[in-house]
């Protein structure tokens, strides 16, 4: 384990499941959080890092489907895979509609847990590159001249460039070296 590594977010109200989880995912290898409820995690959320959480659906105060809609009513990009003792298909399926990345059912494999996590932060990690990849692509779209910025919608619409040049009015070599 780095410090940088994601986090495991275990949230449930059930104490020894919190416990089991938790040696369960710090022997795999994992940085974990371990909190009691909902509301201790949502005051510790300026401090999280990224990760993923595994929460229980029921808890008392707010459930886990609650819990998954207020981090993302607060913007945290935190993955959620929730689990429950008290599972059925319209349950399964409302939770993934809303945006669970995994819904699983107690009790389960500790190897079929570990599996959803690692899809879960691998996943979040392609995301996280495709973010940073975007926000390089708009800033180095943002110092094009006004001159680079017409033939690259012109490559855009799949002109060749004696297409641009002619629309542009400017010669074949010319639109080569703004490429």
């Amino acid at each position: 384990m780095r410090p940088h590594d994601p986090v495991v977010y275990v949230i449930d109200d059930d104490e020894p499941m919190r416990r089991s989880l938790g040696l369960l995912l710090t022997s795999a290898g994992y940085r974990v959080q371990i909190f009691e409820g909902p509301a201790a995690f949502l005051e510790g959320v300026s401090a999280l890092e990224s990760g993923c959480v595994v929460t229980d659906v029921r808890m008392p105060q707010m459930s886990g489907l609650e819990l998954m809609l207020e981090i993302k009513r607060r913007g945290l990009c935190l993955p959620v895979i929730l689990i429950t003792g008290h599972g059925d298909v319209a349950l399964a399926v409302e939770a993934m509609k809303r945006g669970a990345v995994d819904f699983l059912e107690k009790p389960f494999e500790p190897a079929t847990l570990i599996a959803a996590i690692q899809k879960t932060i691998d996943n979040a990690r392609v995301r996280l590159d495709q973010m940073a990849d975007s926000r390089d692509a708009s800033a180095a779209l943002q110092t094009l001249s006004a001159r680079e910025n017409d033939v690259l919608r012109g490559l855009v619409a799949g002109q060749t460039n004696k297409m641009i040049a002619r629309e542009l009015g400017i010669s074949d070599r010319t639109v080569e070296e703004y490429r």
